[in-house]
Formats: structure tokens, sequence, C-alpha cells
């Protein structure tokens, strides 16, 4: 590890000043992500910017709208046991509330679990040069890749990390972010982006914009859940995950929001079974049919074709929890 500075921002402007004030200067939130990163030699910040003393950034508000407000800086923990977040929106609470293990949700916080890079163990160690780290090949493609990606959008297979993206997408939320340019609110599903374009981001938020909130719309008449199969549950990462949303009004599934965590380079939005659900009510038999088809269009890769086969089941179950 590097020596670096390390420095405390009292304020939004403070910290973009001092990130701009020396080039490699990086944010730190709960630092579980970033300290890994710089264990392994994957970055070598020249400082370190602390967020924690920012106003309003450990914070979980309610809106005049019956919506809320999450400062960035609130941990996995404490977004997880919320109690007015786990009676409205408990897609994101249950998301953050199985995310990596106790001891880890008490420091990590939901902004860095959303910036989060993959846990591709590719792009984690140095030796290889991959599509994350700027070079021209995915070595999961003929590698071991039991954990990557059925749904290929781009070149690279490193699954999208985050937990938090899962719920706040199903929950239709949105990100706020504040940079030179000033500040600009961008939905959840504006927000993270596949790799076909540029392998090395995950997500809008350009180098020099923080991200200040994530904001929540009512959730009225919506009944969510998120749920997971993971090899060890007390802390592994998801084989496979869904995180759904489901508007109901007189029995009758009016809006439908699906995600798959888990299985593409961004949470993949399930469509299909949306359609399959809206207009109908909420029952067994309509369950069963919508989830039939949910991995239609997958192309697994040589060692990770098990994740078909757990999609359905996990969907199935996840749905009959919310009839």
């Amino acid at each position: 590890m590097n020596r670096f500075e390390y420095a405390r921002a009292r304020s939004i402007e403070e910290a973009l000043d001092l990130v701009a004030d020396r080039p490699g200067s990086m944010l730190k939130a709960g630092g579980i992500d970033l300290l890994d990163h710089m264990k392994e030699h994957l970055i070598e910040p020249t400082r370190l910017v602390d967020l924690h003393q920012l106003p309003g950034a450990q914070s979980i508000d309610a809106d005049a709208g019956n919506g809320f407000r999450i400062g960035p800086l609130v941990t996995l923990a404490a977004t997880a046991g919320h109690p007015e977040l786990q009676k409205s929106h408990a897609a994101l609470t249950q998301a953050c509330g199985q995310a990596a293990s106790p001891q880890i949700r008490n420091v990590a916080t939901i902004g860095g679990n959303l910036l989060q890079r993959p846990r591709c163990w590719y792009y984690r160690l140095a030796s290889y040069r991959c599509l994350k780290k700027g070079g021209d090949t995915c070595f999961s493609v003929v590698g071991e890749n039991r954990y990557h990606t059925v749904f290929p959008n781009g070149a690279c297979h490193a699954p999208h990390p985050s937990n938090a993206a899962m719920g706040l997408l199903a929950l239709d939320g949105n990100v706020m972010l504040q940079g030179s340019r000033g500040r600009r609110t961008l939905s959840a599903e504006r927000f993270f982006t596949i790799p076909d374009g540029d392998p090395q981001r995950e997500n809008a938020r350009d180098p020099d914009e923080l991200l200040t909130a994530i904001t929540l719309p009512a959730a009225t008449n919506v009944r969510s859940a998120y749920a997971s199969v993971r090899e060890r549950a007390a802390f592994d990462w998801p084989l496979v995950s869904t995180a759904v949303a489901l508007k109901i009004d007189g029995g009758v599934v009016r809006e439908a929001r699906i995600y798959l965590g888990a299985i593409a380079t961004v949470p993949h939005r399930a469509t299909g079974v949306e359609q399959q659900l809206v207009g109908n009510p909420l029952n067994e038999q309509v369950v069963e049919a919508a989830v039939e088809g949910v991995a239609s269009g997958a192309q697994p890769l040589s060692e990770n074709e098990y994740k078909l086969a757990l999609l359905p089941v996990l969907l199935r179950r996840t749905l009959q929890s919310l009839i």
C-alpha cells in the first residue's frame, strides 16, 4: 500500500475541492471496497477524503410525499433496520440486510454499496489485465466462470455486485449527484450502465462527482421483497438474487418491477415476467405461469448453467411471499 494523505471534508464543496486539488485523490465512505482495492494494488490514491462529517450524509428522512431521502453514508445495517422503510420499502431494507456479513454491514455504507466495483477474481487479481483494467480480454470466457453472467450485455462477464442497487431499482428510486458542473438527479435505471461503451465503468457518475443522496418515491399499495441464494447464507455473495415490487389495487397487479441479480453486468429487468403479472390477480397459478420463462434468452458460460435452474425457483418463492 502506498503512502497517502488523509483529509476530512466538512461539506460537499470542500470534498470536491480536496479531490480536485490533488490528482489521484479519492473519496472515502465506509472504505470497505476502497481498502480492498488498495491492498490488492489496484489503486494507489495520493489522498483519501473522508466524508463522514458531511451534513445529513448519515440520516434517513421522510419527505412530504411519503417518500424517503437516504444519506449516502447511512450504513447498510441502519438502512436494513429502519422501521418505516421496512414497512413501505421492504425490498431495499431486505437487500441491505442480506449484504455481506453483520460486521461489514455495520461499517459499509449504502452509497458505497451502490458504487462498489465487481467481485470478479480476474478483475481483483493485479496479475490479470482484464477489460475492467484497460485490457482487451475477459478471462472468464475461457477461465473459471461459475459466478459470472448468464445474460450477456457486453464483452465483460463480471456480474453487478450491489445488493442495494436491486432494491433501489425495484422501488424506482433515484440517485443525486453533485460535481464541478453542478447537481443532477438520475433514475436508478439510468445510473447503472452496461460495459459495452466503457468496460471500466459500472455507472454514470463522473470522476469529479459525489453521490449526495438516494431518494425513494412513495410506495402506496406497493408490496415488495428481496431474496437471494448464497452458498453460505451468513456472508457470501449471491449466486442469484431478485427484487420485486408490485403495485396491487383491487386484488389485481397494476404495475410490476422485477429485477434479477448476479446474472448480468447490471441488474437484469425481467420484463417478460412483469407483463405476465400485470392485469392479473396475484395467485399461485398466475405466479407459476409468469416465472416459467424467466431464463429465456440466457447464454450461460461453461460453469454457471446452474443459475438458470435457481432463477425460477427463487422468483417463484419471492412472488409467493407477497400473495
